[in-house]
């Protein structure tokens, strides 16, 4: 297995030919840490828990998907715009590749859930969900529909504060992530992504009652989170899955 790739803040190589175009507005980046041995029997095949320091985090990240678009064409104003909260895990593979694993993804537009299920086997659910702002403070809703556990929730809110200039090597860790495992079909591959840099503020958690985490097998956090960061946004570009995965296992 190859060392884990260095964290960079800036993507990696760029996607010329994107498979998706879209932009992520409005982001909240609540997290916790958890022992890689509670989620090793979560990830992907051929992928085992990213670590910092010894730890890997759980992930609950919701914010407003904007523009979904094929290729280079215009993205959809209706149907490609929904809020959506995402619960993930961190992952590395057997080429040093960082990424996330999307333990679960809620979106309001029951379309583009279907999409996601079935052409890109991603954990999609359709929920009823909001994204609202009043000032400095926004709260984040959602409760699941289709296909369940039905009535899985959350409700977070949160205040936005100041940018953050250098982010700390843990928040890049947590947000600098260039691609994403998943069993697609034929096997685990890599979707790769590229958009700028995150503009990154620190935000204050004002409130967060969730069983979305639970909901998705990782057990439930017990201590506060250990980082809450907001994000106005990127445009960002999906490019085509890479090839399969090798088998890696934890060191001993």
């Amino acid at each position: 297995m190859h060392q884990p790739s260095a964290v960079t803040p800036d993507a990696p190589t760029p996607i010329r030919l994107p498979l998706l175009t879209q932009e992520w507005l409005d982001l909240a980046f609540v997290h916790w840490a958890v022992d890689p041995a509670a989620v090793a029997g979560l990830m992907p095949r051929g992928t085992v828990p990213d670590t910092h320091d010894g730890l890997t985090y759980v992930g609950l990240v919701a914010f407003r998907m904007h523009r979904v678009g094929w290729f280079r064409l215009p993205g959809i104003p209706y149907f490609g715009s929904f809020p959506e909260t995402n619960v993930r895990l961190y992952s590395v593979d057997a080429h040093g590749r960082r990424g996330v694993v999307f333990r679960s993804m809620d979106a309001s537009r029951l379309v583009p859930v279907l999409l996601g299920r079935i052409g890109f086997r991603l954990p999609y659910l359709w929920s009823r969900m909001s994204v609202r702002s009043v000032g400095d403070i926004v709260t984040y809703t959602s409760s699941r529909r289709w296909p369940g556990p039905r009535g899985a929730r959350s409700r977070i809110t949160l205040r936005t504060g100041e940018r953050i200039h250098e982010p700390t090597p843990l928040e890049h860790f947590l947000t600098a992530r260039w691609g994403m495992h998943n069993m697609f079909f034929g096997g685990a591959a890599y979707l790769p992504n590229h958009h700028p840099r995150w503009p990154l503020h620190r935000a204050r958690l004002l409130a967060c009652d969730e069983d979305l985490i639970a909901s998705a097998g990782i057990p439930a956090p017990t201590a506060a989170p250990v980082s809450v960061l907001y994000s106005p946004g990127v445009p960002v570009r999906l490019g085509r899955p890479a090839r399969p995965v090798p088998t890696v296992t934890l060191a001993p």
